[in-house]
């Protein structure tokens, strides 16, 4: 009979020691008694224990390395949230390794083997539309169980026990159609992604409680899911053509720029008859003509969260395994797009 694949995790867990005290006791080191080490070692051989190369990056091997996996570049808030976790890091005197998942679940997982190949200490990461639409977390739970520390940040899953920072995703879909509601919208539309986004669900159910609080009835037909790449202006044309819409709420500063153009083409005015708001206060929202009012995610501020938190694990003693979730309180920052009340 094949006996299970165990993990450092399973063999401490059994022995009621750390991870750490494993990981030393099979590579002999001399901190660890020699009774112990026996019975590690012992253990592991009867289990047939053999370390892949994720295991070998350990809290008693430090690199002063942290990897970070973002899904793409091209979106300021990641921008901002890789210089948030640079400029903690490097005060810590860590560097910082940045991969690209593109995106793509089979980026990330080779992003995560090549990284954990005894390069880094641990991870920071946001799960890639990939991931979440595939539903498949066995990278992460892989890393976990080998004892390297992971923070998960913006897009997270629970999925996997880990410390995580996001922002109330909820509190900024409500916030935000809250000031179109309290600038008289009555009529506001949705632009967002599909349902396997963590953000977006939490964005799209902040939207309906607001309408829902404030007596107005949520229509599926006000609601425009878009793919997160590749977005087509012609189906957010045609969605227009068939609503009357006096507010717009964008999951995204993406959807929201393009929304913005098309109902300029439509001879709409804006913000005189239709507001429209966008998530992620980034350089497209600044520069837009008219510059778009925004939900703020402070990446910067949630970068040094994450880092810290990564950073706090990475050198802490403690073989307690308790693991938080840090949440940012968003804001709106007020542009041309909304009526100035």
């Amino acid at each position: 009979m094949l006996k299970k694949k165990i993990t450092l995790k399973h063999i401490a867990r059994e022995l009621e020691v750390s991870i750490s005290t494993v990981s030393k006791a099979l590579k002999n080191s001399e901190e660890i008694s020699r009774d112990t080490k026996e019975k590690i070692q012992a253990f592991a051989k009867l289990y047939n224990y053999k370390p892949n190369n994720i295991a070998i990056s350990l809290k008693n091997k430090r690199t002063k390395n942290i990897g970070v996996v973002i899904p793409d570049i091209v979106h300021h808030f990641f921008t901002t949230v890789v210089r948030g976790i640079e400029n903690f890091a490097n005060k810590q005197g860590y560097n910082v390794i940045v991969c690209l998942s593109d995106e793509s679940f089979d980026k990330e997982v080779i992003n995560m083997e090549m990284l954990a190949n005894g390069s880094i200490d641990g991870f920071i990461m946001s799960l890639s539309a990939g991931t979440q639409e595939k539903d498949d977390y066995n990278h992460l739970k892989e890393v976990t169980e080998q004892g390297i520390p992971v923070v998960l940040f913006d897009r997270v899953t629970d999925e996997i026990e880990c410390d995580k920072v996001v922002i109330d995703d909820l509190q900024g879909g409500y916030m935000a159609t809250k000031k179109l509601i309290d600038e008289g919208r009555k009529r506001i539309a949705l632009l967002t992604t599909y349902d396997y986004f963590s953000v977006s669900r939490a964005r799209n159910e902040g939207y309906k409680k607001a309408l829902h609080d404030h007596g107005l009835e949520f229509k599926d037909e006000y609601v425009l899911k878009l793919p997160y790449m590749d977005v087509d202006e012609k189906t957010i044309s045609n969605f227009f053509d068939k609503i009357e819409v006096d507010g717009v709420l964008s999951v995204n500063e993406i959807f929201g720029i393009y929304a913005m153009r098309v109902l300029q083409r439509k001879k709409h005015r804006i913000p005189k008859d239709i507001s429209v708001i966008g998530f992620t206060d980034g350089l497209l929202s600044q520069y837009a003509n008219p510059s778009m009012t925004s939900v703020a995610q402070h990446g910067d501020h949630m970068g040094e969260t994450a880092a810290r938190m990564l950073i706090e694990k990475v050198e802490s003693d403690s073989d307690e395994e308790t693991f938080k979730t840090e949440i940012i309180q968003p804001t709106i920052v007020s542009r041309e797009s909304t009526l100035s009340l």
